[in-house]
């Protein structure tokens, strides 16, 4: 059986874990994981980056401790280590989970004014 090496609690140092979740690509992952318990195959995020670009994001996001991938046949599963990271830092992953859907609201509030603010486009014809 195949095993993907995961670093140990005692392990997770706070500038890598702080490094990975500095990226949206990753933070949007980790907020995805974060809303349910079981795990996720790599194959159901969609990303707006390339296959090999979010192979990199998954395995920063695994090599700093934030997430475990497990093989469950030939797909590999990804889930949250919550409880490692809450153990390690307190309450790190609720404030960058509240602060990531803040940013997301607020950015979510600024693209709807924005297609409000835009004219309709006059056609010629």
């Amino acid at each position: 059986m195949r095993t993907i090496s995961h670093p140990d609690r005692s392990a997770l140092r706070l500038d890598a874990v702080l490094a990975a979740l500095s990226d949206p690509v990753r933070r949007s992952i980790v907020s995805r994981l974060a809303e349910r318990a079981d795990g996720h195959s790599c194959q159901t995020f969609e990303l707006p980056v390339a296959k090999s670009t979010a192979t990199h994001h998954f395995r920063v996001l695994r090599e700093s401790g934030v997430i475990r991938q497990e093989y469950h046949g030939t797909s590999i599963m990804n889930s949250l280590r919550a409880g490692d990271l809450d153990d390690r830092f307190p309450g790190l992953l609720s404030a960058v989970l509240a602060a990531q859907r803040a940013e997301s609201a607020a950015d979510r509030r600024c693209d709807g004014a924005a297609e409000r603010a835009t004219p309709p486009s006059a056609d010629p014809a």
